[in-house]
């Protein structure tokens, strides 16, 4: 008689070779061995961590990458991955209300938690706190759980990062750009400033810096300049000063 051997658990262990690859080469591998993307979530630091769940053998694994790079690949629990256990024998049986329960999951339950082992109870916090940190609801621990607390400050990363390409202006006029001028060397960075519409409204001096207010009407961006060793040492937006008007 065959005696049907059970196929084990690709473990993060054994797929450490991806760790280097693109990001796109480590999907497309991962596909190719039956695992399924769920959930993908940025931190404002740039970092992106990606999870992935293979339903054949019951499995999550939580892929971080950095600039399109893979830099790691780690275990992850099923609830990482929306999913509890024995989610999958309920599947293969056809439960309905399973199924149900699982869309609900993975609508938005699948976030990194820094590896920490919580309960159920405390994962119900983490999830309401991430949730009010990630649509910008007001931080209500009623529970003084620190879970919520870290589940909120988790929530509040992804907004952010979420919304690094938006500069909290509304309106028809289009943000001008000033990051990339920071290390710029102060002549040419003033010109930049000049031509994207800025208009310099102060300055004065503080040691061996100096500093420099410029304004842009039209979008209302209150920039302040430090020049130090003839380059732009920080630009930042400031948002009010008493001659950005």
């Amino acid at each position: 008689m065959l005696i049907a051997t059970p196929v084990l658990a690709e473990k993060a262990s054994n797929l450490t070779w991806i760790n280097g690859k693109d990001a796109a080469s480590a999907d497309r591998e991962l596909r190719n061995r039956g695992f399924k993307s769920i959930s993908s979530h940025r931190s404002s630091s740039g970092y992106v961590n990606s999870y992935w769940w293979n339903g054949g053998d019951d499995n999550c694994i939580v892929v971080e990458s950095y600039s399109g790079q893979v830099m790691s690949i780690n275990d992850a629990t099923d609830q990482d991955c929306g999913h509890h256990k024995g989610d999958g024998a309920a599947a293969a049986v056809g439960v309905v209300a399973g199924a149900a329960i699982l869309g609900a999951l993975l609508g938005g339950k699948s976030h990194h938690k820094d590896g920490r082992d919580y309960n159920r109870e405390q994962t119900a916090e983490f999830d309401r706190g991430y949730a009010d940190g990630l649509h910008g609801a007001t931080y209500h621990n009623y529970s003084r759980s620190d879970a919520y607390s870290h589940g909120y400050e988790k929530g509040v990363d992804e907004r952010e990062a979420n919304l690094s390409h938006h500069h909290r202006r509304g309106g028809y006029a289009q943000v001008a750009r000033i990051d990339d001028l920071q290390g710029a060397r102060a002549a040419g960075g003033m010109s930049d400033l000049e031509s994207r519409g800025f208009k310099q409204v102060d300055n004065f001096t503080s040691g061996n810096a100096r500093y420099s207010i410029q304004w842009k009407r039209d979008t209302r961006q209150c920039v302040q300049v430090t020049i130090a060793d003839g380059k732009f040492y920080d630009i930042r937006d400031i948002g009010t000063h008493p001659k950005c008007r």
